[in-house]
């Protein structure tokens, strides 16, 4: 899993040097294609959290579930850091709804 997380990390860093040397009138000029750039990159920034919080959410409440059915007294103690811990994994999916939009309110090339 870290030689996943080390290539991951360096794709990024180059793909983002190749992004940041684009200048001002190659950039206009492909403009289309900047388009489609955005919002493939908004798409991804919405669908990865959220495929990473549902399977996080799924074994969470695996995870209560089969602690109620061992220990029913401790149910309420569960249910609540379970919805504590739901709140908190489901705010990750926000974040990447709002770089999205900010991926697609703040570009200059759509709109």
């Amino acid at each position: 899993m870290k030689k996943v997380s080390i290539l991951t990390s360096i794709l990024v860093l180059a793909l983002s040097a190749v992004a940041f040397a684009a200048e001002g009138g190659a950039a206009a000029a492909g403009g289309s294609v900047n388009i489609a750039l955005v919002c493939i990159a908004a798409a991804l920034a919405v669908g990865i959290p959220a495929l990473g919080c549902g399977l996080g959410m799924g074994t969470g409440i695996v995870g209560a579930c089969s602690g109620i059915a061992r220990n029913p007294e401790a149910s309420g103690k569960i249910t609540v850091t379970m919805i504590i811990g739901l709140a908190l994994i489901e705010s990750l999916t926000i974040y990447g709804l709002v770089i999205s939009l900010i991926l697609l309110m703040a570009n200059p090339f759509i709109g």
